[in-house]
């Protein structure tokens, strides 16, 4: 059986250097790798890449192919070398060496793998604070200055904790991948499991000189201020999310979020329901009957009511407009008032005979829902 053309399948001359065929082999790998490239032939295109790197990727075994035709040398005819079962089987990431281990490392952060490079997608926590407003604060909205314990990736070494981000090498027992595969014989048989790299801690990093400002840790604990802008018409129990304002990451990353939790605190005259304010406006009651203009109280300024004349207590007069600002738009809810009838707190003798007088000039007539009221139930 004649043996695979290898420098054919990576589009390589048989002179190509060992840089060439590692860049062909970087190329097409990505192209072809099944999480990537969905089409039919796209899993064996790329077994058939992986076999032709793992023998034309190391010197002795492309030197007994270009002799012999086999990896093996000229025991053997086939030529198949470790094959894809190899790449991720028994052979473990070890056996390619660290240009292999380089590569693998490059197609696995390209869709969000275990490999060195997706480190720069872990997260900092977040931080969780209580914040009470006035209730003019929450309606008007507010911006405050407030000072935060945090964690900060060190700005001296770039959170490399080497010192000037640069004093590290390669990790030599994962090559700079961050992961290691263990291979445990037992009872059963043999079990491969996976985790991060002990040595580095799953950095793909060793530091030959700590940081000074950070000990090596490549974050810090800060006290920082941070302005806060508490948009207008925020309500009790929402949160104000800051993005990035949380913590750094313990390595590369993004930070977490600051979030911050409002309590509002209640107001002696208004009550707030959603966007809608409202409060009880107790009148004299001969106000109601009579008619006439009351100045009121708005969130912001001042209002003038026309009561017109016999208005029934609990009327509720609805203000278009007056009430809270919609959050994130250019529009207001209503402020609802609930007129009262209020009797006075004392009378005198001469007021008690006139509402007397008054009173004997109604007739039933004149309170039809009363006349009604004793017609029915008396």
């Amino acid at each position: 059986m004649a043996s695979k053309d290898y420098y054919g399948i990576l589009g390589v001359d048989k002179n190509a250097s060992a840089d060439e065929i590692k860049s062909a082999y970087r190329r097409l790998a990505k192209k072809y790798h099944p999480d990537l490239n969905k089409a039919p032939d796209a899993a064996e295109k790329f077994k058939e890449i992986n076999e032709a790197y793992e023998v034309l990727g190391d010197d002795k075994k492309r030197a007994n192919y270009d002799q012999f035709g086999s990896a093996d040398g000229p025991q053997f005819s086939g030529g198949q070398g470790g094959g894809f079962s190899d790449f991720f089987g028994g052979g473990g990431f070890g056996g390619f060496g660290g240009g292999f281990s380089d590569i693998f490392s490059d197609i696995f952060s390209a869709f969000g793998g275990e490999g060195r490079r997706s480190r720069v997608n872990e997260r900092g926590e977040d931080i969780n604070l209580a914040m009470k407003l006035s209730f003019e604060e929450a309606l008007f909205g507010v911006e405050k200055t407030i000072t935060v314990g945090k964690v900060e990736t060190c700005d001296a070494c770039s959170g490399t904790g080497a010192k000037n981000g640069t004093a590290f090498s390669t990790c030599p027992d994962c090559k700079g991948l961050g992961r290691v595969r263990i291979q445990q014989n037992t009872m059963f048989g043999t079990t491969i499991r996976e985790g991060a790299c002990p040595k580095c801690g799953g950095t793909g990093k060793v530091i030959k000189e700590k940081c000074d400002k950070c000990a090596g840790k490549g974050y810090k604990r800060v006290q920082k201020e941070i302005t806060v802008k508490i948009p207008a018409g925020i309500d009790d129990g929402q949160t104000v999310r800051m993005r990035g304002e949380g913590n750094a990451p313990l390595g590369r990353g993004t930070n977490g979020d600051l979030n911050i939790k409002i309590t509002v605190a209640k107001h002696k005259l208004f009550k707030r329901d959603g966007v809608d304010l409202s409060y009880d406006l107790y009148l004299p009651f001969t106000t109601l009957l009579l008619g006439g203009k009351v100045e009121i109280p708005l969130p912001k300024g001042k209002f003038v009511l026309d009561i017109k004349e016999r208005t029934p207590s609990g009327t509720i007069m609805r203000l278009k407009g007056k009430g809270v600002k919609i959050l994130n738009r250019e529009a207001y809810g209503d402020l609802l008032v609930t007129l009262k009838s209020e009797p006075p707190k004392n009378l005198s003798v001469q007021q008690k005979d006139l509402l007397e007088k008054l009173s004997e000039s109604f007739s039933d007539t004149d309170f039809p829902k009363y006349k009604d009221f004793k017609k029915n139930n008396l």
